[in-house]
């Protein structure tokens, strides 16, 4: 019985991890996915003020978020 809570237990601690390497990833591919956006709106004709407003609306959205409250 102990060699079972003992595997149980050393499952349970093996795959703790894996949910913040899967939202370090998603947040990773977010970054690269807006990085690629702001820089193919620059290229554009008017792509300037596409990137400006992704850059500001990426801020505001920040600032939204209240911390502890």
């Amino acid at each position: 019985m102990h060699e079972l809570i003992g595997r149980a237990h050393a499952a349970l601690m093996r795959e703790r991890g894996q949910g913040t390497v899967e939202y370090v990833g998603l947040i990773l591919l977010i970054a690269v996915v807006v990085g690629g956006l702001v820089a193919a709106g620059s290229g554009l004709a008017g792509g300037d003020a596409i990137a400006s407003t992704i850059v500001k609306k990426l801020k505001d959205a920040i600032d939204s978020v209240k911390v502890g409250g």
